[in-house]
């Protein structure tokens, strides 16, 4: 079998008014053999420059076998010489996936199979919950309870209609709202607290120690991605759990942090990381340390399948986002994918990775460019979103 061409497809995904909020880029592998592969690349907002990355890969591609899947990898990731980064760690991991969905058809099995096998029956799922206010948050919270989730993930809403975030950082009233959850939802539902690398260090400091006695699974990137050494810091000023690693690519950025033990838990995202292989050597890493992972997954169904299959066979794996209830469209955008049950995923049983592109409704979903949202604190200076 050998591999013939590579598309790309740019969907823009709807949001409750019907504009776009947002765009999925695809991969589709195709071979000599009629066996094609879906795989699923992202960076918010700079969509094209993955599918344009993507594209430059398939001239070394073409008439290679596709399932030599580590040297192809290889081959991808060092023989350009530049490597890493978002844009090019994406492009990588959506033809990645997309082999490994080829591989799986051809020998009629689910990709996780291939992997070693499943260590679970099932794959414990969390999903997010919003809300301005500490009675609005924790309305949408029950609800979610009443859908069968017992883990909820909730991130700082401290922008006013200007973009602009108050200083001093509305901490307390933050630390309210996720109280405000608990309260409503008990002691047998996870709480996730997201920070989005938004905070200073003394103001995760802050927040860390205020959200000790509510008992939160973890505080997610409280600090940016670029000092890992900030981790230690935060580490020695608070006992709150700490996760990180939706923006880091590849096995090696994850090893200094695994090693030393700067995080209670890991969160590589399948879709940029570098593909299934890559993110199932960062499980195993995190294995052989008593690092626990909650991969990082707000993408489509593709990049939740292609994450599935690697929490089915990764004992490290304990929790896996997941996007609930999703766009309104997703029913006739994609043949097959997960099987939600009681805030559970069944382990996937289709061949390869277990789901499929309609084109044609891709292609009634067209790409519209979509910005990051432009925050600034009172004086004028960046915040990041």
């Amino acid at each position: 079998m050998k591999i013939t061409d590579l598309q790309t497809f740019m969907v823009g995904v709807p949001g409750r008014d019907d504009a776009i909020q947002s765009n999925w880029m695809f991969v589709k592998v195709h071979t000599d053999a009629g066996v094609t592969g879906l795989g699923e690349g992202h960076v918010a907002s700079k969509e094209p420059a993955v599918a344009s990355a993507s594209m430059a890969l398939a001239r070394s591609l073409i008439g290679k076998d596709p399932a030599r899947i580590e040297g192809l990898w290889q081959s991808m990731y060092r023989r350009p010489r530049w490597r890493g980064g978002p844009v090019l760690a994406s492009a990588i991991s959506a033809v990645e996936i997309a082999l490994w969905d080829i591989k799986g058809k051809a020998l009629g099995v689910p990709i996780y199979q291939l992997l070693g096998g499943a260590c679970r029956d099932r794959i414990r799922l969390y999903t997010h919950v919003s809300g301005e206010t500490p009675a609005e948050i924790a309305e949408h919270a029950g609800a979610m309870v009443e859908a069968g989730f017992n883990g909820l993930k909730m991130s700082p809403a401290w922008v006013d209609e200007h973009g602009v975030v108050a200083l001093p950082a509305p901490i307390p009233f933050e630390v309210e709202r996720v109280r405000a959850v608990r309260d409503a939802v008990g002691e047998r539902v996870d709480i996730m607290v997201d920070a989005h690398g938004r905070l200073t260090l003394p103001q995760a400091a802050d927040m860390g120690r205020r959200l000790e006695e509510l008992d939160i699974l973890f505080f997610e990137e409280a600090t940016p991605p670029e000092d890992v050494d900030a981790l230690e810091w935060l580490g020695r000023q608070t006992s709150v759990p700490q996760a990180t690693g939706e923006r880091l690519f590849g096995k090696w950025a994850f090893a200094e942090i695994i090693n030393r033990h700067l995080v209670n838990y890991v969160q590589p995202d399948v879709v940029h990381v570098g593909g299934i292989l890559e993110m199932k050597k960062i499980a195993s890493m995190a294995e052989s340390r008593f690092v626990e992972m909650a991969p990082h997954n707000p993408q489509s169904p593709v990049s939740t399948m292609a994450s599935l299959h690697i929490d089915a066979c990764s004992p490290s794996c304990v929790i896996q986002e997941y996007v609930h209830p999703g766009p309104p469209f997703l029913a006739e955008l994609f043949e097959g994918g997960p099987v939600i049950a009681d805030g559970y995923a069944a382990l996937p049983d289709r061949p390869g990775l277990g789901i499929e592109l309609n084109e044609a409704v891709a292609a009634r979903h067209p790409y519209q460019p979509v910005d990051r949202p432009d925050w600034s604190w009172e004086d004028g200076s960046v915040a990041e979103w």
